[in-house]
């Protein structure tokens, strides 16, 4: 893989942390800041809708830009809201700079991707988003439990201003290695982006992201308070199990990308399925400790196992006109089924149901998103047939 396909990795691992990190934290910052779990939680919703009214807002504004131009004052405003959020006097401040932190978010994963498909051969694009969305997978498995455990040992605070650091290192590498004739400016057309994102296939694509990724936030958004208060871990043991959690999104991440250059199709809807599985039984282990760490893992795997699937999916409904705000939008997509499903399982607790019950609740949204999967499947089928025999009944001269 290119040099500068691992500088967009490094970018993408900035981004992981600020947005994953806050779930380890939501016991220090809800106490800090005198507000309930459940709102601490709408921290990570708050951020999500902050990547889906970004998206288009920044990719529009941006699309006469060049790529790496672009990229790098994504990476700024990134750097800058995570500083403003390590110095929020209250929760109001603190949610209004996760929200504008996250506005760089949608439009660097979508900039990027396409970026990153550019930079390899045809037969390899997914795996190409897979090794860019690693930097996430990574966040994960090192940058999340390092910043939990920092804001555990000393503040919450703290940890962003990590953060902050890695953003710059990020805007380094991206300076330094990412070339730039990917920078090449795209011509501003917003009536091909509607339409492009007008498509019925586009539309379902994009439904089926949400759905996917939605039951993961509903458990994760909330995995601290599940792990010590249902499972009965310690509070320093939840660290060492979002290593755990890290471990498996890396895996996932790779086979998913892997799987999708072989047969979009059958992984889109396999690695739904499973993920849907693993919800419905993590729900029925988390009594046994040691059953809970492994499907905590399981979790990670199938959870990212979804992401280059579902990004190919979508970017190959767009057709060419649009793709950059398209494949900006599905990452949008992606966090509009985080502020879903962390809003779902806040609900789920609010209503009483408890901390147990989150993971079979979560485990129907998948299932939605394999509905909305075959339905569009199915629409193609019939539309194809009908596009043949037109074509046929008029051909050309």
């Amino acid at each position: 893989m290119p040099v500068a396909l691992l500088a967009l990795t490094v970018g993408a691992f900035g981004i992981g942390v600020t947005e994953f990190v806050i779930m380890g934290l939501l016991m220090e910052v809800s106490t800090d800041l005198d507000v309930t779990i459940s709102s601490a939680g709408m921290l990570i919703s708050g951020y999500a809708l902050g990547v889906v009214v970004g998206a288009p807002v920044m990719t529009t504004l941006t699309a006469a830009w060049p790529r790496k131009l672009t990229l790098l004052i994504l990476m700024v405003v990134f750097t800058v809201g995570n500083a403003v959020c390590a110095l929020a006097p209250n929760y109001e401040v603190l949610m209004v700079a996760r929200v504008v932190t996250a506005f760089a978010h949608g439009t660097f994963f979508g900039v990027g991707s396409i970026v990153a498909t550019g930079l390899v051969a045809p037969e390899r694009k997914a795996s190409a988003i897979a090794v860019m969305f690693t930097g996430l997978t990574v966040a994960n498995i090192l940058g999340v439990p390092f910043g939990t455990w920092l804001g555990q040992t000393l503040d919450w605070r703290a940890t962003f201003w990590a953060v902050t650091l890695v953003g710059l290192a990020a805007l380094a590498v991206i300076a330094l290695f990412v070339p730039r004739d990917q920078g090449t400016p795209e011509t501003p057309d917003w009536r091909a982006d509607l339409r492009a994102l007008g498509r019925l296939p586009v539309v379902l694509g994009l439904l089926t992201t949400v759905l996917g990724f939605g039951g993961v936030f509903a458990v994760f958004t909330y995995i601290a308070p599940i792990l010590t208060q249902v499972s009965g871990f310690a509070d320093a043991a939840v660290s060492p199990i979002l290593l755990v959690f890290g471990g498996g999104l890396i895996i996932g991440n790779l086979l998913g990308g892997r799987l999708a250059d072989r047969h979009l199709v059958p992984t889109v809807l396999g690695s739904l399925l499973a993920l849907a599985a693993t919800l419905g039984l993590l729900s029925l282990v988390l009594e046994s400790q040691w059953l809970t760490i492994a499907f905590v893992g399981l979790l990670g795997v199938t959870a990212f196992a979804t992401v280059a699937p579902l990004q190919m999916w979508v970017l190959s409904k767009a057709e060419g006109a649009g793709q950059s705000m398209v494949s900006s939008i599905n990452i949008a997509a992606f966090n509009l089924g985080n502020a879903i499903g962390a809003w779902l399982g806040g609900a789920v607790i609010d209503q009483g149901l408890g901390l147990s019950a989150l993971p079979w609740v979560a485990a129907l949204i998948p299932l939605a998103a394999i509905a909305t999967a075959l339905l569009s499947l199915r629409l193609e089928q019939r539309r194809a047939p009908q596009e043949l025999s037109f074509d046929s009944a008029c051909p050309s001269e």
